[in-house]
């Protein structure tokens, strides 16, 4: 998978367009604002067309927007070329990056396209704006908040895992999280390569892996991607022994 160098934001500054209705309705933020919220926002919100490889946001780089995918699939990872770790990825629905906005800080993560996606940016100003405004904003946010730790504090405990299989299981629970992946419902749309690239494997051990996960019932394979037929069981089952 080729990579670029680009800077972050630059995909919304480079390529930006206003939003559609059809992509302001997969906003799931967009429901908890007032209409003159709405209205104050709206106008501010970006939307930009990403290719496979493309970083939306950067090591080092200062925030210029709270981020959000309305399709596609997205890694976030460090900078560390000798040792990397991916954190987590961003399915369809997710908006990232809410605790660096608050603190205006620089990224301490990258954010990679792992295929071609849409992006959604709202600036820090209009973010800012709602925080100080709005109280359903707020809500969401501390949701958001509250959810992602608990990703995170899960993701540690992933490092531990020695199964494969359950590494994996893991990963794909996080990817169909009901608030920080809203838009993925029961199918996700990945490939096994994809998936590799989020859980640190070889494509033919996920293979391997998918293939057990289907057998205990947790999931089903599908032409384009994965459907879950059990989520508690993908974020905390066992395996039964083979």
């Amino acid at each position: 998978m080729a990579t670029t160098s680009r800077r972050s934001g630059s995909v919304l500054r480079d390529r930006a367009r206003p939003p559609s209705e059809q992509e302001l309705a997969l906003i799931p933020w967009m429901p908890s604002l007032k209409d003159n919220e709405r209205e104050r926002v709206v106008g501010d919100l970006l939307v930009g067309d990403v290719e496979a490889g493309d970083f939306i946001c950067r090591v080092g780089r200062p925030v210029t927007y709270w981020f959000g995918l309305i399709d596609g699939l997205l890694k976030m990872s460090n900078d560390d070329a000798h040792s990397p770790i991916t954190f987590t990825g961003v399915a369809p629905g997710g908006w990232f990056g809410e605790g660096t906005v608050l603190k205006h800080e620089q990224y301490r993560y990258n954010i990679l396209a792992l295929r071609k996606s849409v992006v959604a940016g709202l600036p820090v100003a209009s973010f800012d704006w709602l925080v100080e405004h709005s109280l359903g904003f707020n809500r969401f946010v501390m949701h958001q908040l509250n959810e992602r730790l608990g990703q995170f504090i899960a993701a540690r405990e992933i490092d531990r895992i020695a199964s494969p299989d359950l590494r994996v299981a893991r990963n794909l629970a996080a990817l169909f999280h009901p608030l920080l992946s809203p838009g993925v419902g029961h199918m996700l749309r990945i490939t096994q390569q994809e998936l590799a690239y989020l859980v640190g494997l070889s494509r033919q051990r996920v293979n391997e892996a998918l293939s057990t996960l289907q057998a205990e019932g947790w999931i089903r394979v599908e032409y384009g991607g994965l459907r879950v037929l059990d989520l508690q069981a993908l974020r905390s089952g066992t395996l039964r022994p083979r």
